[in-house]
């Protein structure tokens, strides 16, 4: 049993359907995963650790299901989680060895509600070290590389989560976004990626590196099953008071808005300060108008916006992700056990365990406060930016806001990201999509090219309505493809 089932590019409904019929077991999904894992991870350099109790938990829902069926609307999925997400049997490192060996005694909020809905982790993945940038490298596990050209870096910082899903080395994949670290890693691995709405789902059990900003969300090969996947991890958190933001506007269902002619009189604008202008953008750029003729095509209004935003401006001057990292992470190692290596930012940089992508970043951080002037302007900045945003959607009444999510090709390995625009969503908070946009053209490091991701953003607690486009969009393009292994 399970023997033939294909696990490349398979789907939640796809594994339900061939348990239902006795053709697959939660066990052997379990051992193909982790033999996938096993074959080809040497050259992606993904994942840190596989669950030591994934085959006793997947054989323990076979159980369950000849009792009495399935668990949940996940049973039996296995999850990729970042590893800055705590799951009770399995360290947290956040990709650090200054974390090395650290076992929470608690799952997560969200793994716990994962598992609720008959989920379960099979394997811890590789970050960009505490997730604070974008190329996927800790002094932990070293660099991970983009499955689809592996001179590349996957995107980060999710950037494990982004190239496991993508090489197939599970179903569903969890991440967390700062600035862009779950959009980038979608848009470079051909996935499709959520950033909710802030206050949609739990960062308890979570390391933190901006509270103002963090948020978790799903990285998945299709859209059905990310809306799956944030069907099951959204929702109130007790220990986490921004989630009460979300009682009652939280959907009972994303399924629900997955339709053909979900992007059928919706009105969508297009922002291009967020496209490029030079030679090195020119092969996105002629992505992009490919997407909006699709939109037009499935009936969308597509419409012009002459409104200003400069992403790198809002990273460098507006996003307070530098002036929240020491107070909000020193919070987190304060609470480690004793016998913990560090237990603050500054017991971090004396101790020398990270890697030297991020020394420039945190020593940066350790000079900055949340309770500067300079902190209180930047505060004041973001609640205009919202404003400013939200604004944008009532005067245009629109439903979403279009552009690419990376002006250019994800950089290669020993390069930093640049000319990223998921700034947008992760300064205001509103929810956004990144789906697959095709690829750039092949070369012979990238053979059927290079991911290109398209973003939606939308208004507060409406990922409902992005879904709806996204998964019009991507039926209608079939951009997905997975990677030459």
């Amino acid at each position: 049993m399970g023997e033939s089932f294909i696990i490349e590019e398979a789907t939640a409904a796809g594994i339900h359907a061939a348990m239902t019929r006795g053709r697959l077991t939660c066990l052997s999904l379990a051992e193909q995963y982790v033999e996938r894992i096993e074959k080809y991870d040497h050259a992606l350099n993904s994942v840190i650790l596989i669950n030591p109790r994934a085959l006793e938990t997947a054989a323990e829902l076979d159980e369950a299901f000849e009792k009495s069926g399935f668990a949940g609307p996940l049973h039996g999925i296995p999850v990729l989680l970042k590893d800055n997400v705590d799951a009770c049997d399995m360290p947290t490192t956040a990709g650090s060895k200054s974390l090395e060996g650290h076992v929470p005694e608690n799952d997560a909020f969200l793994v716990k509600k994962l598992k609720a809905a008959g989920a379960f982790i099979l394997a811890k993945v590789n970050l960009h070290e505490f997730a604070v940038w974008g190329e996927t490298a800790g002094s932990l596990r070293g660099q991970t590389f983009n499955p689809y050209d592996l001179t590349r870096t996957p995107g980060g910082s999710s950037g494990g989560t982004g190239a496991g899903i993508a090489a197939n080395f599970g179903t569903v994949g969890i991440g967390t976004d700062t600035i862009n670290s779950i959009r980038s890693p979608s848009s470079a691995c051909s996935l499709v990626g959520i950033r909710p709405t802030m206050g949609l789902v739990s960062r308890g059990g979570v390391v933190p590196y901006s509270l103002t900003q963090d948020t978790a969300g799903p990285i998945c090969r299709t859209v059905t099953d990310a809306a799956l996947a944030l069907e099951a991890i959204a929702g109130c958190d007790p220990d986490d008071a921004v989630t009460a933001w979300s009682s009652g506007r939280k959907e009972n269902s994303y399924i629900k808005f997955l339709r053909l002619d979900g992007a059928k009189n919706k009105k969508i604008g297009i922002l291009r300060s967020f496209f490029g202008s030079g030679s090195i953008h020119a092969e996105v750029n002629a992505l992009a108008e490919e997407w909006l003729s699709v939109m037009r095509r499935l009936g969308a209004a597509v419409v012009e916006l002459e409104d200003h935003y400069d992403s790198g401006r809002l990273v460098s001057e507006v996003s307070l992700h530098l002036h929240d990292l020491k107070d909000h992470l020193n919070y987190y190692l304060e609470n480690l056990p004793v016998g913990a290596k560090i237990h603050s930012l500054d017991g971090l940089l004396a101790s020398g365990l990270y890697h030297p992508g991020i020394e420039d970043n945190i020593r940066q951080a350790a000079r900055l406060s949340t309770q500067s002037n300079e902190y209180a302007h930047r505060f004041r900045a973001c609640n205009e930016l919202k404003n400013k945003v939200i604004k944008l959607f009532a005067d245009h009444e629109l439903d979403a806001v279009v552009f690419p999510h990376q002006k250019r090709p994800v950089v290669p390995v020993g390069e930093t990201q640049v000319d990223r625009n998921g700034v947008l969503g992760a300064v205001t908070g509103f929810p956004s999509v990144v789906v697959p946009g095709g690829f750039t053209a092949p070369t012979a490091t990238a053979p059927i090219g290079v991911p290109v991701g398209m973003e939606l953003l939308g208004r507060p607690f409406e990922e409902g309505r992005l879904l709806e486009i996204a998964y019009a969009f991507e039926q209608a393009t079939l951009y997905r493809r997975p990677p030459l292994l």
